[in-house]
């Protein structure tokens, strides 16, 4: 079973990496802020080009992350 503090997450928007290695906490607030920023702004990104992915510890000394899981493109469910 994985510890809370080995999970983290990277949000992106398209293919551009915002936000990298957050904890629950820190990627809870941001990704709400993106959503809720993201209706108020006018730029080239909507809803549909945020996306997220969710990483457990690193594998081995000094390895990546395992991919727990990628949230599909227009879907934001979390």
């Amino acid at each position: 079973m994985q510890e809370f503090e080995d999970i983290t997450y990277h949000i992106y928007a398209k293919d551009r990496c915002l936000y990298h290695s957050l904890n629950e906490e820190e990627f809870e607030e941001k990704w709400q802020l993106l959503n809720v920023m993201i209706e108020l702004i006018s730029s080239d990104y909507n809803k549909d080009d945020l996306s997220y992915t969710k990483l457990s510890g690193k594998v081995g000394y000094g390895g990546p992350g395992k991919v727990l899981y990628t949230e599909p493109s227009g879907d934001h469910s979390f």
